[in-house]
């Protein structure tokens, strides 16, 4: 796929077209997470790092006033564009008018991919507004089969727990949840001076290719009805948690973890993918 042509939108910089669009009867809502991208830089580096080249579907979540919008578009036949506010969903069908453009007034978490592109897979993009990124990848990450992958911009500390390994305080269920489905990298931090209004935090632009996880064959539903329970109580050792989390009697834990090789005193950051596959695996579910 040839490169966007960097020159048919620099007739105004990213600012600009903000400021301009956003004259016509709009605003940042602090209510809805909003912080919108402004730096030509980052967004270039967004669609060239984070947007690989090839004929699929693109959606992109949270546009706000198009900022990025209006480089996306130029790179696929068609971009759905998912935005909550009407005031901007209205902006935005003013200013993409006769271009390839589906704009969805709708709620990102009730998005189906399938609905909108069938069998194929295609690629997600989004700046995710704070207060609602977990729910939505994993919303979005459960939809797997419709995806090629996903670049997300993030607060930077979401972005590290996303590519956490055991060990940390940063690995958790998201960690897992996200890792068992794509491989995770990072691309580069965005400085709060990259948005307007300014965020008091750092973010993190981040992608992921989906592919399944090496070895990972257990049963999703009781693998994170495993993890949820060992990290329900994380400061607890996985012989507690487990037990307090599936109702479970301790001599039936302790016999699973000695079967599946692990120490019953370690606690659920500690403990990998596959060793809780292990777990699931051991503990003999019936069904």
């Amino acid at each position: 796929m040839e490169k966007p042509d960097l020159n048919n939108f620099r007739q105004e910089t990213a600012a600009q077209y903000t400021r301009r669009v956003l004259r016509q009867g709009g605003r940042a809502k602090k209510s809805l997470g909003q912080n919108f991208l402004i730096d030509d830089r980052i967004i270039e580096r967004i669609v060239e790092e984070g947007i690989p080249e090839g004929n699929f579907p693109l959606i992109e979540i949270g546009p706000g006033p198009g900022g990025l919008t209006r480089v996306l578009f130029r790179r696929v036949k068609h971009l759905w564009a998912v935005e909550l506010d009407g005031e901007k969903v209205a902006l935005l069908q003013k200013e993409f008018a006769g271009q390839p453009i589906t704009i969805l007034h709708a709620d990102a978490l009730k998005i189906r991919l399938s609905d909108l592109w069938g069998r194929e897979k295609g690629w997600l993009v989004g700046n995710l507004p704070y207060y609602i990124t977990n729910p939505l990848l994993m919303h979005f990450v459960e939809q797997k089969d419709s995806l090629l992958g996903m670049t997300v911009m993030v607060q930077k500390e979401v972005a590290e727990r996303m590519r956490a390994k055991p060990g940390g305080k940063d690995y958790g269920i998201l960690s897992i949840a996200l890792q068992i489905s794509a491989e995770v990298e990072k691309l580069f931090d965005v400085p709060p001076s990259a948005f307007w209004p300014q965020p008091k935090v750092t973010s993190a632009v981040m992608k992921l290719k989906i592919r399944p996880y090496p070895g990972f064959t257990a049963d999703r539903q009781l693998f994170f009805q495993v993890v949820r329970a060992a990290f329900a109580k994380r400061r607890k050792n996985l012989l507690n948690s487990l037990s307090l989390g599936l109702g479970k009697p301790k001599e039936d834990i302790l016999k699973a973890l000695k079967t599946a090789g692990i120490n019953p005193e370690l606690r659920a950051e500690n403990v990998g993918i596959l060793e809780y596959q292990q777990i699931v695996e051991a503990l003999n579910f019936p069904g």
